[in-house]
């Protein structure tokens, strides 16, 4: 841990205002490493799309909105296109305002996985940390962060080791996990509760395996999160009897981990690598156990038997058979592993350790151990 304190700009991610659920996992992200950060004293300025809110105050932190257009998620496009940077984009026009502020900082960390602010790294004097939030999607991504690695590794973190083994880097990855604000999480429980399913609802998010593993176990599935494909979303509600799905909708963090912290266990089914998994941890911090496809960034969360159970990918048997045995995992066993590996204190203090080291050039393979 470093004992001076730093000031850090935090670039938010352009597809969409903090709060709006388009980002995805990575506004939470933000959210907690902010006050993670200035609980260890440092000040830091957000620039974040118009309407962007932080649910707290603090004298060490400002807060810059910016106005434009949304800019397009690299998950909906293919990965041979280009970069697409529509007219009155808010993705340059966040990188216009940090600019402005660059000599007043020490750093900046970039939250957008986007290719312009990995190409400023390249060109401006300023040290720009990125912390890529996503499994390559992209070629002309893959190959911008390829080059980041080999021109300035110390400026290149990821969530997860597996997920760092999507991209081809010049040398060991860094790897800070995530983390998230203990207090607004309270432990539940409970052990009779309906089964419970979150992310955006989307195919590559695997929704209609958990539907169907709850249809065949006759249980109701609590599902959470803003429906990104209505199409998507009508044919899994037309597949299966009408009641087994309880629609939730995208809920602020208070009252989302309210009903999580009900679920007897929860499901897990994504059909790409996901770099990390933020819905595991917020039901482990919940107490309540995961059952998961042993897929990327999940695989590295769920001891197996501990705080949940991983199955093999598209296994539908394997998880119907794990979720029996959710009753053998103490709920106490989920919350203490959330507190020791991702509080959003732990979260920091890795980030903290990481910029430090990158400023001085002491490049450290990996903060977790």
């Amino acid at each position: 841990m470093i004992n001076n304190k730093l000031k850090l700009i935090l670039v938010s991610t352009p597809i969409g205002y903090l709060g709006s659920g388009r980002g995805g996992g990575v506004e939470l992200t933000i959210i907690s490493l902010i006050k993670g950060l200035i609980l260890l004293g440092h000040k830091i300025t957000l620039v974040a799309p118009k309407g962007s809110k932080v649910p707290f105050k603090s004298d060490n932190l400002e807060i810059r909105l910016i106005d434009g257009i949304d800019q397009p998620s690299w998950q909906h496009q293919k990965e041979t296109d280009p970069v697409l940077i529509p007219s009155n984009s808010v993705l340059p026009k966040l990188w216009d305002a940090v600019l402005e502020l660059e000599n007043e900082y020490d750093a900046v960390i970039n939250f957008a996985y986007d290719w312009l602010p990995l190409w400023l790294t390249k060109t401006k004097g300023i040290k720009i940390f990125h912390l890529i939030s996503m499994g390559a999607e992209s070629i002309v991504m893959n190959e911008i962060i390829s080059q980041i690695s080999q021109l300035f590794p110390f400026q290149l973190a990821f969530h997860t080791k597996r997920q760092s083994r999507d991209y081809s880097l010049n040398s060991d990855p860094i790897i800070v996990g995530n983390g998230f604000d203990k207090d607004n999480y309270f432990f539940n429980d409970n052990v009779n509760g309906p089964l419970g399913w979150a992310g955006r609802i989307a195919p590559e998010k695997g929704l209609e395996d958990a539907v169907k593993i709850a249809s065949d176990l006759g249980e109701k599935l609590l599902v959470w999160g803003i429906i990104e494909d209505k199409e998507y979303a009508s044919e899994i509600e037309n597949t299966f009897r009408k009641g087994i799905i309880n629609w939730k909708g995208f809920l602020p963090t208070t009252k989302f981990q309210e009903q999580l912290g009900d679920c007897r266990a929860f499901i897990n089914t994504p059909k790409w690598n996901e770099a990390y998994g933020n819905v595991i941890v917020e039901a482990l911090a919940c107490g309540v156990p995961v059952v998961a496809y042993d897929l990327g960034g999940p695989g590295e969360l769920i001891e197996d038997g501990f705080n949940g159970f991983l199955v093999q990918p598209n296994d539908l048997e394997g998880m119907k058979k794990a979720i029996k045995l959710v009753s053998k995992i103490k709920r106490r066993n989920c919350r203490d592993w959330f507190e020791k590996n991702a509080s959003n204190r732990v979260f920091a203090e890795r980030v903290e350790n990481w910029i430090n080291k990158g400023l001085n050039k002491n490049i450290s393979a990996d903060f977790q151990n």
